[in-house]
C-alpha cells in the first residue's frame, strides 16, 4: 500500500518518532490503522534508519536525490568506519555513535557475496562473512572497495 508508506514518509518529515509504537499511533491518528510487524516492514522497504537528532534516535528516510550504485554507496559508508577487527566468519566494524546503522545498511544493500547480514548497535556493526569466506576477508573486501576511486 504506496499511499501508507507515503503517510510514513510524511509523518517522519514532520514528527521526531523515536519508536515504531509511536508511528502506530501516529498513523491511527490519521485513520490508519496497522499494527507494529507492517510498521517495522514499510520503515524497512522505505530504508528508514535511525539517526541521532537533539539528542535522541529518530527514524530518518535517506535524503538522495538520485540513486547510488550499492558498492559506492557502501565505499562512501565506509568512510565513517574507525576501525575493523576480523574474528573467525566476523567482522567488528567501529563508528561514531548513530553511525553503525547507515553503514550496515550500506552492507545490506551492497548484497556483497562475502557477507551473510549484518546486525548493527549504535557504534558497532557486526558483519558476519559467508561461508567459506572469513571475517579477514571481508575486511580486505572492504579495504579494496575504500582504494577505489570514483569514475568520473
Amino acid at each position: 500500500m504506496p499511499d501508507r508508506r507515503q503517510l510514513i514518509a510524511s509523518l517522519l518529515d514532520r514528527h521526531a518518532v523515536t519508536s515504531q509504537p509511536q508511528l502506530v499511533e501516529l498513523l491511527a491518528g490519521n485513520g490508519v490503522v496497522v499494527t507494529q510487524a507492517t510498521v517495522s516492514r514499510d520503515l524497512e522497504r522505505l530504508g528508514a534508519v535511525r539517526v541521532r537528532k537533539g539528542g535522541h534516535l529518530v527514524y530518518a528516510l535517506p535524503a538522495e536525490d538520485e540513486p547510488v550504485e550499492p558498492l559506492e554507496r557502501l565505499r562512501e559508508a565506509l568512510v565513517l568506519v574507525r576501525s575493523m577487527e576480523a574474528s573467525g566468519n566476523l567482522l567488528v566494524l567501529r563508528t561514531a555513535p548513530a553511525n553503525a546503522m547507515p553503514v550496515a545498511r550500506a552492507f545490506d544493500v551492497s548484497e556483497l557475496p562475502e557477507v551473510a547480514g549484518t546486525v548493527a548497535g549504535d557504534d558497532v556493526i557486526l558483519v558476519v562473512a559467508r561461508e567459506p569466506h572469513t571475517g579477514a576477508d571481508v575486511a580486505a573486501v572492504c579495504t579494496d572497495i575504500q582504494s577505489r576511486t570514483v569514475d568520473a
